[in-house]
């Protein structure tokens, strides 16, 4: 029996016995969580992941063949099989392995993960890649059930089945995505599922006959002639149903779980000249008891205890539970207010708004383009909706946005969690980029409040205006220093907090309360500034900034964002629009991607944190100081 730990790469496991790989599974789920517990991370999809995991190494000759995961939050046991087992402990920190396939670390992977309902689309194009250069290796997508509840998984489908391309979908069958699934595609998956326990049936009355001396095969012949009619009855002819009619070939379902029947599958797949789709039915939290009996709270986790579930709390207040309970508020008010989200309830808080209206929130699944164009209507039609969405996968509603809500001028909120830096989630998930993918859309207003309180004004400022609206924040709420209350708010006008006479500092969203903790460090130095919590970026506040730019003092924009098309590049453009020429200086994030890890250390590396920032401006300020001199 090899350990865990002496795998260098999948060549190493597929001389082993399938009992042999059993006991390395077992191994694989102690050691995932244990990492998860410690670090956090995706666990339950993970610990469901493992047999197929195993099963597809084996099975096929990676890296010459490709393999595709959708997501990538089950791709832990992959890294672990595929010689990142002494790295592994560093998973989602600063510095270490990333929770999410990345290029950079592995020949094994094959794209920088982190988004639903891709897999299928890149693996066709891999696949067709893999036919223009007359080569012959196999490629295989592996998608969850609810990643197919978007609808780039069936754009790639219909695509693969007219072609013909041979291509293998791995469709792993949870029954859970990030939230339950919904919709009419999970009620057919349930009918699918429903033929496991008939193949089971199938293949026991076969045994059982072929045992019949003499009888027993002609008597198996006639019942497998009225198999499909008996099976058409029960099952809903689940072989000739909607795979099929894509152009797939469909085999299954099978146990994900048994590593012996996944291998089958996966060589019978192997041998076919067409698309097929291998359905496996796995266990979300599979090999844990409590992330088996609640896999929606070990999806995502923080830090917890392995012995009881208990996990780690940062102690810091959720922006998103203050925006729904705000919103519950106001929807008493308001009968017309519904709450949507795209499979994070749990994310986003709204299972609240579920608990407290059930006839006014709608979960849409991982279907992001859907909801937006979804809110348009049902604002056409006389509600007002708002709609719960991380910062990140808005981007993928840019055009309904745009062309559905905002050229009608529809009151359709949205509400941009886990905006800024987005922390161990990295690359794909980092909220940096809303400002400027946002604020040329006309008439569109957007919103970033300095704390828990300015969100919960704008929430109410929203509603009023009946306005297309977007309002972003952060996961944690932020706390302003003491001595400083935002009491009111209204769209379009900032909010003075601090005088000074040296320097003006405009701030938005989480850097308004880091722009009162510098101007006080800079106090230190004999730097008097002036801090204006700038929390509407579209419309800007045109009066203040008059004032702003006729005062001749230097001023400085700080955002967590990137500094393209971002809050600096709106005050330079307005600048320009009045004819003035300011010494500005913007501080925000370089033109790059940003990593994972803790927060802390991610404002340092793009030179956000307090220290830095207060640094920048000093240095900047003598120099300025110095030219005028």
């Amino acid at each position: 029996m090899i350990a865990l730990s002496q795998i260098k790469d999948p060549s190493d496991i597929r001389p082993l016995s399938v009992e042999e790989c059993e006991e390395l599974a077992d191994d694989i789920r102690t050691k995932i969580i244990q990492t998860v517990a410690q670090n956090g991370g995706h666990l339950a999809s993970n610990l469901g992941a493992v047999e197929i995991t195993l099963a597809l190494h084996r099975v096929f000759d990676t890296p010459r063949d490709k393999i595709i995961f959708d997501v990538g939050h089950q791709s832990y046991t992959h890294k672990l099989l595929t010689g990142r087992y002494n790295a592994f402990d560093t998973l989602r920190t600063y510095g270490g392995i990333a929770g999410f396939p990345r290029r950079t670390e592995s020949e094994y992977d094959l794209f920088d993960a982190g988004h639903a309902s891709t897999s299928i689309s890149q693996a066709l194009g891999m696949a067709r890649a893999r036919d223009a250069q007359g080569q012959n290796h196999h490629v295989v997508a592996v998608v969850g059930d609810g990643a197919l509840t978007g609808g780039m998984c069936y754009e790639a489908l219909n695509d693969c089945g007219n072609s013909k391309t041979r291509l293998i979908v791995l469709l792993n069958d949870n029954e859970m995505s990030i939230a339950k699934n919904v919709g009419a595609l999970s009620k057919y998956l349930a009918r699918l599922r429903a033929s496991a326990g008939w193949n089971l049936t199938k293949k026991n009355v076969r045994t059982k006959l072929s045992r019949i001396p003499a009888v027993g095969q002609p008597l198996y012949r006639l019942v497998h002639k009225t198999k499909q009619a008996i099976k058409s009855v029960f099952v809903n002819e689940v072989d000739e149903g909607f795979f099929s009619a894509l152009g797939f070939r469909y085999l299954g379902p099978v146990n994900g779980n048994d590593l012996a029947d996944v291998e089958k599958m996966l060589k019978q797949a192997k041998q076919l000249d067409e698309p097929v789709v291998v359905h496996c039915l796995t266990k979300k939290g599979y090999g844990y008891h409590r992330a088996e009996t609640k896999p929606e709270a070990f999806h995502g986790t923080p830090p917890f205890l392995v012995e009881n579930g208990r996990v780690s709390s940062s102690g810091a207040e959720s922006n998103g539970k203050i925006a729904v309970d705000t919103l519950i508020q106001l929807a008493e008010e308001d009968k017309r207010i519904m709450a949507i989200t795209a499979a994070m309830p749990l994310g986003t808080c709204t299972a609240a708004f579920e608990k407290a209206y059930p006839d006014r929130f709608l979960d849409v699944g991982i279907a992001e383009e859907h909801a937006v164009s979804l809110c348009a209507g049902l604002a056409a039609g006389g509600m007002r909706p708002y709609f719960f969405v991380y910062s990140t996968f808005l981007q993928r509603a840019y055009d309904q946005l745009m062309n559905d809500a905002c050229i009608l001028n529809l009151p359709v909120v949205c509400m941009l969690d886990r905006s800024g830096i987005s922390n161990e989630d990295g690359q794909t998930h980092q909220g940096l980029y809303d400002f400027a993918y946002l604020r040329h859309i006309p008439n569109l207003v957007v919103l970033a409040p300095a704390d828990g309180k300015e969100l919960q004004l704008m929430i109410r400022s929203a509603h009023r205006s009946g306005k297309p609206c977007t309002i972003r924040y952060p996961k944690s709420a932020e706390k302003l220093p003491q001595n400083y209350q935002i009491n009111e708010f209204e769209i379009g006008k900032w909010q003075p907090l601090r005088k000074g006479s040296d320097i003006i500092l405009l701030a938005t969203g989480t850097m308004t309360a880091a722009a009162l903790r510098v101007a006080d460090s800079l106090a230190q130095k004999k730097i008097d500034a002036e801090v204006i919590n700038a929390s509407t970026i579209k419309p800007l506040d045109l009066e203040c900034l008059s004032r702003v730019f006729a005062s001749g003092k230097p001023i400085y924009t700080i955002e967590e964002h990137v500094l393209q098309g971002g809050f600096g590049s709106a005050v330079l453009e307005a600048a320009a629009e009045m004819g003035e020429r300011p010494a500005i200086v913007c501080l925000g994030v370089e033109d790059r991607y940003i990593q994972h890890g803790d927060h802390k250390h991610l404002l340092a590396e793009v030179g956000l944190d307090d220290e830095s920032i207060a640094q920048r401006i000093t240095n900047s300020f003598i120099k300025e100081v110095k030219n005028d001199g």
